[in-house]
């Protein structure tokens, strides 16, 4: 990969690591989860909107009102308020372990739709590997509390989400500018969240520390990751840049304030080790296109 896919792939690979200790600090806080995908989308949309219109960007979503909705929908309203509602009932540090199962679903979906991001030799073995890890890190965390695993459940059809999302990206979508097109697709996710949000609205004035999270999330793990997403898809492809979700569980077990530090960093050691042959694969990847301007 050329410095700049690495300095964006590092970026990523932080700020998506993060979001899962915001999550939580917000839920734990009284916000229901459908209100949280609701504030940071709408948040995010905001910032980036002004930064296309400034750009003379938005004409160009001209024609793509139909896959931007299709984007919407499996990348920002199905996967944001399952994983809020998942981490009512799971660790932040497992969310981020659990998500890692994107570059798996990619590789299963790329066998029928994409025969560019397929997965073979070492990164097959890497990827089919890491899905063990992860299936152990649920029966061990999970398998004995049926809130727990429907928790579980809910974020692992966020992770599916995450994976059709990028394929979609890259296949209708790449030619963009992603401050345009993530602009509009959080936009219309925004819309489409609004009467889940207005009907679950916070029982208690948020905390400091909720208004604080809720900020991080829109602007930073929204606004700024999708724009960085956005520029990686069109640089690598979304089987590579989704390596990023093997990496992200260390920043988030880093950064995690709840509970079960201890079991959940010697299984993300295991789980990373699993994963290593995937990673090589990645680093040796050559460019396919130029990347549309971030």
């Amino acid at each position: 990969m050329s410095a700049r896919s690495w300095a964006l792939f590092a970026g990523m690979s932080l700020v998506w690591g993060i979001p899962y200790l915001f999550i939580k600090v917000a839920v734990d806080g009284g916000m229901p989860p459908a209100f949280i995908a609701w504030v940071r989308v709408t948040l995010a949309a905001a910032i980036l909107l002004v930064l296309a219109k400034r750009a003379g960007l938005l004409p160009s979503l001209r024609g793509k009102g139909r896959w931007l909705l299709v984007y919407a929908l499996v990348e920002i309203c199905i996967p944001f308020p399952l994983i809020a509602a998942g981490e009512q009932h799971v660790s932040s540090g497992l969310t981020a372990i659990l998500i890692a199962a994107v570059p798996l679903f990619i590789a299963l979906l790329a066998i029928r739709f994409d025969p560019e991001e397929r997965a073979t030799g070492s990164r097959l073995v890497g990827l089919v590997v890491g899905l063990v890890g992860v299936i152990v890190l649920m029966g061990l965390d999970v398998a004995g509390d049926s809130d727990e695993l429907l928790g579980a459940v809910a974020i692992l059809i966020a992770a599916l989400g995450y994976a059709i999302g990028p394929m979609t990206l890259k296949a209708k979508l790449a030619e963009l500018d992603p401050r345009a097109t993530m602009g509009a697709s959080l936009l219309i996710a925004a819309i489409v969240l609004t009467p889940f949000a207005a009907a679950d609205l916070p029982d208690e004035n948020p905390s400091a520390s909720v208004i604080a999270s809720l900020l991080v999330l829109g602007v930073v793990c929204t606004a700024l990751a999708f724009v960085i997403f956005g520029a990686l898809i069109a640089d690598i492809g979304p089987g590579r840049a989704l390596v990023i979700t093997y990496v992200n569980p260390v920043v988030a077990v880093a950064r995690r304030r709840d509970r079960r530090p201890a079991a959940d960093h010697r299984r993300l050691v295991a789980l990373d080790r699993r994963a290593a042959p995937a990673l090589p694969q990645s680093s040796a990847a050559t460019r396919r296109s130029n990347p549309a301007g971030a």
